[in-house]
């Protein structure tokens, strides 16, 4: 999709794979992207139990585990060491925004339009493209400009062929890759969804540049490449539960840090969501 006075496309094959993978490491992992949100909310210092009363689908001491990883990956900081000592988004935290526009734009757009929280939507596309080496095989298919044979996709993204194999199923299962056929040695090509990848991968590796350039802290400028003009992003949604309805809701009263946006219905959403409540540390 198109935006005004902005390039239609973004290169794949421009973009630094292994960065943006160390990125999308960091933000991928499950409940990463609803904690940010939720601090960005308060848009202040918050306990970790206040975070947790917030998301009542996951745990305390889960929320307190993952606000530690995204301490220890830059996202957020805490004023001191203290045992309960509360938890802020870092300049790097708050500066996702971009990205998750561009996250959730590519996933209403070639991924799915069902309702359902925003914050989710973005944790959806991310969990699509978050796994180790998924970039080096897009960009390898991106290259091949049409199809390509398994044997030279492992090639060209440095993989052992079991790796390879596992990961083109995967990317088969979660949309950005497609096979021509289901005989042995039919060649496999991006779809429209990891055609229009460019645009989430610039976003991700200008937000990256604090890491790249050992800064951590730093909030990376603008641009063009990795932001476009977006209305209608809701944070939250309607779930089944009146624990989380209530969660929901006061998601979205947020504030405007994270997105600015106009106001929406609330959504239904999915069970899936409040079914998972004791989600892996996967990364």
């Amino acid at each position: 999709m198109a935006t005004p006075g902005l390039p239609p496309t973004f290169s794949i094959a421009s973009i630094d794979a292994q960065r943006v993978e160390e990125a999308l490491a960091r933000i991928g992992p499950k409940w990463t992207i609803w904690t940010a949100m939720t601090l960005a909310q308060v848009n202040g210092p918050v306990r970790v139990r206040d975070v947790a009363a917030q998301l009542p689908f996951v745990s305390e001491q889960f929320v307190g585990k993952r606000l530690a990883t995204m301490h220890a990956d830059g996202l957020v900081i805490r004023d001191d060491d203290r045992r309960g000592a509360p938890y802020r988004l870092r300049a790097l935290g708050t500066s996702l925004a971009p990205v998750l526009r561009t996250v959730s734009d590519w996933s209403r757009t070639h991924l799915t339009q069902e309702p359902m929280a925003e914050a989710e939507r973005v944790e959806d596309a991310l969990r699509r493209l978050h796994h180790r080496h998924s970039t080096a095989v897009i960009q390898a298919l991106d290259s091949a400009d049409g199809q390509m044979r398994f044997v030279h996709i492992a090639e060209a993204a440095g993989l052992d062929y079991g790796l390879a194999r596992q990961r083109l199923v995967r990317l088969q299962a979660d949309g950005p890759v497609t096979r021509t056929g289901s005989r042995h040695g039919d060649p496999y090509m991006l779809t429209d969804a990891g055609q229009a990848l460019g645009a989430v991968y610039a976003s991700v590796e200008h937000w990256s540049q604090p890491f790249a350039l050992r800064g951590g802290t730093a909030a990376p400028r603008p641009t063009a490449a990795a932001t476009r003009t977006h209305v209608g992003i809701p944070l939250g949604a309607g779930a089944d539960s009146a624990r989380t309805a209530a969660a929901l809701r006061r998601s979205t009263a947020a504030s405007n840090v994270m997105f600015s946006h106009a106001p929406q219905p609330e959504p239904r959403v999915p069970a899936a969501v409040t079914a998972q409540s004791a989600p892996g540390r996967g990364r």
